[in-house]
């Protein structure tokens, strides 16, 4: 009886000593991240596929032959990007966790406060510098997403307006959007066809709140950047305490030496001058 409680106590001194190792700063971060991260990939390359649809549906158009560089194009450079972000992400995700392991007391108590003091200060100052990068570059997205948010949400307002007012003739020109050039005249009026159907359709909902979705990742990318910054910062700020602390504890530790190899001189010269 006595031994199984032995053990269920060191089981569970080991379990807590395990949980007190976790980095839950950087853990939450990074849950961010990838729910961020997810949303905005998956939401984004589905949103840009309906866009597609709807061009080719209702606007009726085309893709250009040739190695012109028209909206579909751009669409699918788009979706390439989105599939390096999510790869790209997935693995700085894992390096951010790696990093905050390597900062927290259970590794410091493995390999001791020099290696972790030693290399954590080139890596937290390095993870620091490359996160603020991504943060600003996050921003840039979120501000970009939301370009076809505003179009679709222009769109969504036409629909709507035309099923209140009766009789009103509203177009929309996609030459205002910079989708297509000058010299192309795209644009698709209440009284046509091809509008009452796209309204009709959910496709076009469909898309405008995948947009909306995506913009929403990329905004908690940009709050999961900002939590790295500060979970880093402090990691950071450990580190170099840890590092003057050793500093410290060299200079006591060679003083103490110091002090005792002059204290056992005097007493060897004492014993020496009394025998």
């Amino acid at each position: 009886m006595i031994h199984n409680c032995t053990k269920l106590l060191g089981c569970f001194e080991c379990c807590i000593k395990c949980l007190g190792g976790i980095p839950y700063a950087s853990l939450i971060a990074t849950i961010l991240l990838y729910a961020g991260v997810a949303l905005f990939c998956g939401c984004g390359h589905e949103a840009l596929s309906g866009t597609v649809n709807i061009l080719q549906t209702y606007f009726e158009m085309a893709r250009t032959a040739g190695d012109t560089l028209d909206v579909f194009t751009m669409i699918d450079i788009f979706k390439y990007v989105i599939y390096g972000i999510a790869a790209a992400f997935f693995v700085y995700g894992i390096l951010l966790m790696v990093e905050g392991f390597f900062t927290t007391g259970a590794i410091k108590d493995l390999y001791g406060d020099f290696k972790i003091t030693t290399c954590g200060r080139c890596v937290s100052a390095w993870f620091i510098m490359l996160t603020y990068l991504f943060m600003l570059a996050w921003l840039g997205v979120t501000a970009f997403t939301s370009l076809p948010v505003y179009m679709y949400f222009n769109l969504w307002t036409i629909c709507r307006n035309t099923t209140l007012v009766e009789g009103a003739n509203l177009c929309l020109d996609l030459r205002q959007f910079g989708i297509v050039t000058i010299g192309e005249e795209k644009k698709i009026c209440t009284v046509s066809e091809n509008f009452l159907r796209m309204c009709e359709s959910t496709e076009l909902n469909m898309t405008f709140h995948l947009f909306i979705v995506a913009l929403a990742g990329a905004g908690a990318a940009v709050i999961a950047m900002v939590h790295y910054l500060m979970v880093l910062s402090a990691n950071w700020a450990y580190v170099k305490d840890a590092c003057r602390m050793q500093k410290y504890e060299d200079i006591k530790s060679k003083e103490e030496q110091e002090l005792h190899d002059i204290h056992s001189t005097r007493s060897k010269e004492r014993l020496n001058a009394y025998t």
